[in-house]
């Protein structure tokens, strides 16, 4: 599991390669991730776009940024957690991925917070891991 926090803001993120989803044959491998974000702060803050930055094993880069999570905006005040799972595919057998939430909080105030950089590896045909 990878750990970030900022301003009393945890994010966590546990990746999962998905062998059902990849196929070394096609090039395609795919993971999910699964991110808890908890308010340990005192303030209700509102998670409002995301920015991910994507690199695969030969260092090609890729940038996502878009509206909220899953299609949501959670609001979290203080003590309550989010959870959500998403995924991403990549063309090599290994990877990493690294990002951050905007937040806002009810008085207005914008600031980003750190997803911790995490690791997309996979078993090579022999079994062993790919690691980054």
């Amino acid at each position: 599991m990878y750990r970030a926090v900022t301003r009393q803001i945890e994010v966590t993120v546990e990746p999962n390669f998905m062998p059902e989803r990849s196929s070394v044959d096609r090039r395609e491998y795919f993971w999910s991730y699964k991110i808890v974000i908890v308010n340990a702060g005192p303030e209700t803050v509102q998670l409002r776009t995301r920015h991910w930055i994507i690199t695969d094993a030969t260092g090609r880069r890729q940038e996502v940024r878009g509206e909220g999570v899953v299609g949501e905006q959670p609001v979290l005040a203080p003590g309550e957690r989010f959870e959500y799972t998403s995924g991403v595919p990549l063309p090599t057998a290994s990877g990493f991925m690294t990002g951050s939430y905007q937040m806002v909080t009810e008085a207005g105030e914008r600031f980003d917070i750190d997803v911790p950089t995490f690791s997309l590896d996979s078993p090579s045909p022999d079994g062993k891991r790919v690691l980054n």
